[in-house]
């Protein structure tokens, strides 16, 4: 039997390692309860039942993840032992099953240590999610500070108008306010920044295992066309199995394009339709532009302190002045001048001040 290339454990670094090397293990592996449903059924009551309240919504996702990434352990654990147990199966099978579930039991056992691997890249997710659980526990106590200065201020106006401590409370809780604006900034940027930080991890962790796994599955039913499944009548003896060679082909070439496989290389690729391409290139280019700014460098221009310009600019200003008032002085001549001449004797009427008069035969 062909069965010295099952199970590999040594491994060189796959091109996507090299490209992303691989995260430490995960922080949920090998701990108390890690494999039965005790830890489970502890986590999911307890979460979020302590804590800031400001956190306890994110405390409870970040223990469901762990749940999550224990079932998917336990899931990649069982996977391997199921897979080596097809192997045991079909040993005592005829030759061509023999070998094709032999392979078949490498690509298997290959998909479980995907998913452990999985695991520990999922685990990088968890943990930025984290940070940003650390960040609303720590804007907790500004709240509630700002918010007890204002009870106080409130109870004591009721209660004792003129106070001098209302005075101290109320400096008390402009300080208060200040750290808390400076506090929700803080968590703002943080949660905006590793919300997108943590989901790319998930997602390309996500990408590289779906399309790992697709490639097993094709190769494997590139191993199951080693099978001859013609029916044979009773008495009837099968041909020889001549597929040693092949089947352990097909599996080294699963392995080479596994090693391979780089991101840049998936074959599923996401693409957006017109209308969702223009409102996600508005929305890129709005949050540019408010990220660089407005250019107000040019609106201001600033002002010569010397002083004799200012005395030249006045100088010629008073010119300016000058020469204006001439020439609206000669175009008032100018137009005295033509209204005279043009209509002094019209129609044998003479034009004086303004008056027409008529003369008269003598």
């Amino acid at each position: 039997m062909h069965r010295t290339y099952s199970m590999r454990k040594s491994r060189a670094p796959t091109a996507s390692q090299v490209e992303n090397p691989p995260p430490p293990p995960s922080s949920t592996k090998s701990r108390l309860f890690g494999r039965s449903g005790i830890g489970h059924a502890i986590r999911g009551r307890t979460a979020g039942a302590f804590g800031p309240d400001l956190s306890k919504k994110l405390t409870q996702l970040v223990k469901m993840e762990k749940n999550l990434m224990r079932s998917l352990e336990l899931c990649a654990k069982e996977r391997m032992e199921v897979a080596h147990q097809l192997s045991n199966w079909g040993e005592s099978c005829d030759e061509d099953v023999s070998d094709v579930t032999d392979k078949l039991g490498v690509l298997l056992y290959e998909i479980g240590e995907l998913e452990d691997q999985f695991v520990d890249r999922y685990d990088q997710y968890r943990v930025t999610m984290k940070g940003i659980r650390n960040i609303e526990a720590s804007v907790q106590p500004c709240r509630d500070r700002k918010i007890k200065i204002v009870d106080q201020i409130a109870h004591l106006k009721y209660k004792e108008p003129n106070s001098p401590k209302i005075v101290v409370l109320e400096q008390e809780l402009v300080r208060a306010e200040a750290e808390s604006l400076v506090a929700e900034a803080q968590l703002s940027n943080i949660t905006r920044e590793k919300i997108k930080s943590a989901y790319t991890y998930q997602f390309d962790a996500l990408r590289e295992h779906s399309e790992k796994v697709a490639i097993i599955a094709g190769y494997g039913k590139h191993l199951l066309e080693m099978i001859d499944d013609t029916p044979v009548t009773p008495g009837e003896t099968r041909a020889a199995y001549d597929g040693y060679e092949a089947s352990k082909a097909i599996v080294q070439d699963c392995e080479d394009s596994l090693t391979s496989w780089v991101n840049a290389k998936a074959a599923v690729s996401s693409k957006l339709s017109t209308r969702a391409r223009t409102l996600s290139t508005r929305r890129r280019n709005h949050i540019r532009a408010r990220s660089e700014g407005h250019d107000l460098s040019g609106q201001d221009v600033p002002m010569d302190d010397d002083r004799d310009s200012w005395e030249d600019a006045d100088m010629e200003e008073e010119e300016e002045d000058e020469q204006g008032h001439r020439d609206e002085m000669e175009s008032y001549d100018e137009k005295r001048t033509s209204v005279a001449s043009g209509n002094g004797h019209a129609n044998g009427s003479v034009v004086s001040r303004g008056r027409s008069h008529e003369i008269l035969p003598v």
